[in-house]
Parts: C-alpha cells; sequence; structure tokens
C-alpha cells in the first residue's frame, strides 16, 4: 500500500480508533499517544496491508490487543496510580489550605475579643487546662468562667459564620 492508499484507507479510522482506545485507558492523552504508535506500526506494515481482506477490523484488534497490553504492563499501572495518588494529595492540600484559613479567621476573631475573656478562651478552649485551673489563674468563679466562655464562643461563632459566608460571596 502506497502513501496515498494508506491516508485514503487508514487515517480515515481515526476516530474509531481513538474512541476504542480511550473506552479501554479511560484516559484522552494515554488514547491519543497508542492511536499514534498505532498508526506507526501500520505505516511500517503498509506493504503487508493490501493483503489484508478488512483494513478497518485489522486496525480495531490492532489497537485493541495495545490497549490490552499496556494495561497489562506494571510500568502503566503504576504510573497511573502515581498519578491518582498526586491527585488525592492535591486535594489533601487544598483542605489542609481551608483548614489552615479557618484557623486564622478565629485566631483574628479571638483577638478582637476583651482581653479578660481573650484569656479565659485561650486557656481553656487552645491550652485545654481545666475550670479549676482557670479559676485559680483569674480569681473568677466557675459559673462566671463558664459565663464568659459561652458568650465568647457564641460571638466567635457569629463572627465566624458572618465572615466565611461573606467571604463565599
Amino acid at each position: 500500500m502506497d502513501a496515498e492508499g494508506f491516508k485514503n484507507v487508514i487515517l480515515p479510522l481515526h476516530k474509531k480508533l481513538y474512541a476504542i482506545a480511550y473506552r479501554l485507558l479511560e484516559d484522552s492523552a494515554d488514547a491519543e499517544d497508542l492511536v499514534q504508535e498505532a498508526y506507526v506500526k501500520l505505516w511500517d506494515k503498509r506493504n503487508g496491508l493490501e493483503l489484508i481482506h478488512n483494513p478497518e477490523a485489522y486496525c480495531i484488534t490492532l489497537v485493541r490487543n495495545m490497549c490490552i497490553d499496556q494495561l497489562r504492563s506494571g510500568r502503566y499501572l503504576l504510573m497511573r496510580q502515581t498519578e491518582e495518588l498526586a491527585l488525592v494529595q492535591d486535594e489533601i492540600v487544598v483542605e489542609d489550605l481551608t483548614c489552615q484559613s479557618d484557623v486564622e479567621l478565629i485566631r483574628k476573631i479571638i483577638d478582637t475579643l476583651p482581653l479578660p475573656v481573650k484569656q479565659i478562651v485561650d486557656m481553656r478552649d487552645v491550652k485545654g487546662l481545666s475550670y479549676q485551673e482557670i479559676e485559680s489563674l483569674t480569681g473568677l468563679t466557675g459559673g462566671h468562667i463558664r459565663v464568659l466562655l459561652s458568650r465568647a464562643r457564641k460571638k466567635i461563632r457569629e463572627e465566624y459564620y458572618k465572615r466565611s459566608n461573606y467571604e463565599s460571596r
């Protein structure tokens, strides 16, 4: 088969060959690469293509077999798993950045609280001190500390929702 015959018989099959490769490999770049490799193999065998009764079926079978070979290769599986792992790690980084920005926002809100309330929130919620320890450090009663914490947490929550909803618009 000469170049003109190859161009007229084999090249028009590109969409069909690509669709088969894409269905099997589930990746557009890999499918395109595989079809190009198939064209190279077909071009190398162009003299024998004239003996084939159904060149379309031959090309489809060639692409299908190349896909199966690629899917079975350990290197291809390792490459796909590495790509999937990188995608998962990117998602984790984005979630981590979101958490960091939330923490920064909450810290800014805590900084706006009056100093005694800010200190109590810091002692209880950040440092994890018990109510008895806070009582001994501040001289306040346990009931008073609970009331201040409750009001502070409510204020922090309201400010957080107000700012985070504002930022999401």
